[in-house]
């Protein structure tokens, strides 16, 4: 059996863990990076629209172009980048490091020994079977992101006549990729009252294509025995059913965080948020690390590039010093903020939060206060679920409880 060592391990070669790899890089820590597939990049190999890499670069980039240049910085802060290989466990051994089991049919296995650990190892669809659409298991049934991987990357079209079922992102953008490849697109269905993506993705992939989007309906039946033939939509408002034949369904029904592993070792999960729960350096247990959309699934992989380097900053920091200042603030946030990311923080420092609000309104103001007293504000225009929001905030020494609050602006 191969044995390595190193500083900081990263599992997860996409936008975050790239990210928190030349960030723990840069701090001087020997730093590898571990990713299964046989390049860097992940989701964004396949994702060939551009808009990426307005906030990390400020440059617009494609998917692609966006992943070869997060893995120039990696590399060219020192991080090693160990591709193709599968991480079957992290355990933490008596002496507070980490010992890591990495299958390669390559390399067959390899003992990988570390002082900290940084998670970035994404998020995955959920699938029909999430939902319970019932139906017989006919061809023709994909998730959306395992659409676009079969035209981006391989170059083949799933059907001649789709119906997507979901409005995130992953599903918008492949409502116009399919239009533009010659794919009948006779709609996109949502249960909810309005669109789950991004504003921007409404606009430029299904207004500027005629598509139609049908909110408060959802996939009642998928027909068909062999072949999708039609879907049953229902109208959630109304209870009315009818049928759209098409013979590709495509779902975008959310996101879910990858975190077996951090299960596996017994890291709390935060209910909310489907990943760990983190103090103010995205620390879930002493050493171990968490970023991206493994912690909690963001809008935009900027966002999750650049909290990813607070983790590999800090990571780095750990492994250096074996210890981190303890978070002994506990964060909470009112019902209309799904959650506030990280969890804890810490007297007398500053930090970054992001949230996920459960309104929708114009404009609200985002309060951040200790009891009844008021330490920070900021307005918020055009607040929706689908978007994330964020705050930087001083926290004051000596307070011993921190809560966000969202209220809209009469």
């Amino acid at each position: 059996m191969k044995n390595i060592s190193c500083d900081v391990a990263v599992i997860g070669a996409g936008g975050a863990g790239l990210s928190a790899a030349a960030a723990a890089a840069a701090a001087g820590a020997k730093t590898i990076v571990i990713d299964r597939e046989e390049s860097c990049g992940g989701v964004l190999c396949q994702c060939i629209h551009n808009g990426f890499g307005l906030r990390y670069f400020n440059e617009e980039l494609t998917g692609p172009e966006y992943a070869l240049r997060m893995e120039k910085c990696a590399r060219e802060a020192g991080a090693d980048i160990m591709l193709g290989e599968t991480v079957s466990k992290v355990i933490r051994r008596s002496d507070n490091t980490f010992e890591a089991t990495l299958f390669s049919g390559a390399n067959g296995v390899t003992r990988l020994n570390a002082r900290s650990f940084v998670f970035a190892t994404g998020c995955r669809e959920r699938t029909r079977a999430n939902i319970a659409v019932p139906g017989d298991r006919s061809a023709g049934v994909y998730t959306a992101g395992s659409a676009q991987k079969l035209m981006n990357l391989s170059g083949m079209l799933p059907g001649k006549r789709a119906v997507i079922v979901g409005s995130g992102d992953i599903g918008l953008i492949m409502a116009r990729r399919c239009r533009w490849s010659g794919i009948d697109v006779a709609a996109v269905v949502e249960i909810l009252p309005e669109p789950s993506g991004l504003p921007r993705n409404i606009a430029q992939c299904l207004r500027d294509f005629d598509i139609p989007l049908l909110l408060s309906h959802r996939c009642a039946r998928i027909i068909g025995r062999d072949r999708v033939e039609a879907v049953e939509i229902e109208n959630m408002k109304t209870g009315e059913r009818f049928n759209f034949q098409c013979d590709t369904v495509l779902f975008s029904v959310g996101l879910i965080p990858e975190n077996e592993l951090l299960k596996s070792m017994g890291i709390v999960m935060n209910t909310a948020t489907g990943g760990p729960c983190v103090d103010a350096s995205l620390q879930c247990a002493a050493g171990v690390f968490a970023a991206g959309n493994s912690l909690h699934v963001h809008d935009l992989v900027d966002f999750a590039s650049l909290e990813a380097r607070r983790a590999g900053k800090c990571a780095a920091e750990y492994a250096s010093s074996g210890t981190l200042p303890v978070a002994s603030v506990e964060v909470s946030c009112s019902k209309t903020l799904k959650y506030a990311v990280p969890n804890r923080c810490i007297p007398g420092t500053s930090g970054e939060f992001f949230f996920r609000p459960t309104v929708s309104c114009a404009r609200a103001v985002l309060r951040a206060m200790t009891g009844n007293r008021e330490i920070a504000r900021k307005l918020c225009i055009s607040v929706r679920p689908a978007e994330m929001l964020t705050m930087k905030l001083e926290i004051p020494a000596g307070i011993n409880n921190v809560g966000f609050e969202l209220e809209e602006c009469k």
